[in-house]
């Protein structure tokens, strides 16, 4: 009897549980089921592996595929961010603009999926793709929270890919284990491999596979201009936005390298660690590579393979997915230290330039320090980003058929003290773009903010959804032309204006 009672009590229990999980959406991939969780009318699913773990044998190669599994795989947590140094907040990246501390691993090929519940009708999809420099950088951060754009009726998906030395070495005998006769680029077949899984299994988490966006930013952007013009992306995205990013012109941060020249530094980093080939290279442990690696020269190059030639010529011949893009950059998006005096920023520029300087100065003028420290900041935002998203813009308009859209993001964000007052600083717009503010903390943020960031995720949403960010109740936002030059101003007030910049942009590109 004492039995029978201790079960009749424990029977709610027991049918609440199953009840639980009975409301968990479990959904077929082609590898496996996997289960997530529900929050608020949103399925949710965290750490779902796109590729096999690339450790072992399988570190430095193009992604694998995953090996399958009979069990239902839960997919609730996400999953470990790629191999680098532990990041630590600085300047005005503060902890939610960062991955978190752990666990951070060389297993780390996982995506992370935000869809509204299933209809009869198959939602647009929009990938994400994050900053860090090509060096660091997660899909578990705080501020690329998928779920308030899946509540705009969009499925949300981030990824993970790897980073720093891990993500592009390349190397002699690399390149000769493949029928490319190529290395190197591994973040980039990472990112295509992401997007295949993507056009194979979104359809089952109410994705429509015909209607997938690539958005990122900075080195994220950098990546979706890579992708954008890449053969092995052709039906595999159907429109890109770049925050704070493009590769269509060498720059200091980002100069153009080929796969020769990678090969060399792979040659020297496998001579620092006294490895004699790539075997000896692939028995170190991660933290080996990682300690030796430092912050050398990664990111994208020219390859023969992902990256057949250069972004300009790509774009300049019309080689490139024409699909519909959003490209913009923000007022302070600046990475520089302390300004230097005039004096010296002019014997800067005119050692950098040499008989082009005096077209430079012209406008970025140095006459007091105050100018010039100024003109640093501008120079800086416009040689690493803004004339990046100009010249991609106008090629783009000119020798495409597909529209392209500009923006300027000049909303400084609120600051408690002048120790955090950094403008509208890079990065500073990925909360606002993904109607993320709610995770941002110590910012004292207006109903204006919250209307900007509604407003600038609608258009985004809508973007993805049409190839066309206008609708109901927004400012018409009228497609870029390398003639009328407009663009949308986003502010505590949207305006339509004719981009500022353009005169010390065309002078920059002219020169680069």
């Amino acid at each position: 009897m004492k039995k029978i009672v201790a079960l009749l009590l424990l029977a709610p229990l027991l049918l609440a549980s199953f009840n639980l999980n009975a409301q968990l959406p479990v959904v077929k991939t082609n590898a496996g089921l996997v289960s997530g969780s529900e929050e608020n009318g949103i399925q949710i699913f965290k750490g779902i592996p796109f590729a096999a773990p690339p450790i072992g044998d399988l570190r430095w190669k193009a992604p694998q595929p995953v090996s399958p599994w009979k069990d239902v795989k839960v997919c609730n947590a996400f999953g470990p961010s790629p191999m680098q140094p532990a990041p630590i907040p600085f300047m005005c990246w503060s902890e939610e603009y960062l991955i978190p501390k752990a666990p951070i691993s060389e297993d780390c090929l996982y995506l992370n999926i935000w869809a509204p519940k299933k209809s009869k009708q198959k939602k647009a999809v929009l990938v994400y793709i994050y900053g860090g420099g090509f060096a660091s950088g997660g899909a578990g951060c705080d501020i690329y929270d998928g779920s308030a754009m899946a509540n705009k009726d969009v499925v949300f998906v981030s990824i993970n890919y790897r980073v720093g030395i891990f993500g592009f070495l390349a190397h002699p005998e690399l390149s000769n284990e493949t029928d490319k006769k190529t290395s190197g680029n591994y973040a980039l077949l990472d990112m295509v491999a992401a997007l295949q899984w993507v056009h194979d299994n979104i359809e089952n988490f109410g994705g429509d596979p015909s209607k997938v966006t690539i958005a990122g930013q900075s080195a994220g952007a950098f990546a979706v201009n890579f992708l954008a013009a890449s053969p092995l992306t052709k039906g595999l995205i159907h429109g890109a936005i770049a925050e704070s990013g493009g590769s269509i012109l060498p720059s200091a941060i980002r100069p153009a390298m080929h796969l020769h020249q990678m090969e060399e530094v792979g040659v020297g980093f496998a001579k620092k660690l006294a490895c004699n080939n790539i075997k000896d290279l692939r028995s170190k442990s991660a933290n080996e590579i990682l300690a030796a690696s430092g912050m050398g020269l990664v990111g994208p190059f020219e390859d023969n393979y992902v990256v057949p030639i250069s972004m300009f010529e790509t774009y300049a011949n019309g080689k490139q997915n024409d699909i519909p893009t959003i490209i913009g950059w923000n007022l302070d998006d600046k990475i520089m230290g302390i300004p230097v005096s005039a004096k010296q920023f002019v014997e800067n520029i005119q050692k950098q330039f040499g008989t082009k300087a005096d077209q430079l100065l012209a406008q970025y003028p140095a006459n007091d320090d105050a100018e010039a420290a100024v003109s640093q900041g501008d120079l800086s935002r416009d040689q690493t980003f803004g004339v990046q998203g100009y010249t991609w813009a106008s090629l783009q308009s000119e020798h495409g058929k597909a529209p392209v859209y500009v923006y300027n993001f000049n909303r400084k964000l609120p600051a408690e003290t002048p120790s955090n007052d950094f403008g509208a600083f890079h990065t500073g717009e990925v909360p606002y773009a993904y109607n993320n503010l709610q995770k941002v903390k110590n910012r004292p943020f207006t109903k204006a903010d919250f209307e900007l960031a509604d407003q600038m995720s609608s258009y985004w949403a809508n973007f993805a959804k049409t190839g066309n960010p206008n609708g109901t109740g927004l400012i018409s936002w009228p497609a870029y032309q390398k003639l009328t030059k407009q663009i949308m101003q986003l502010d505590t007030k949207l305006e339509v204006v004719k981009l500022p910049t353009e005169s010390k942009l065309a002078v920059l590109s002219k020169i680069l």
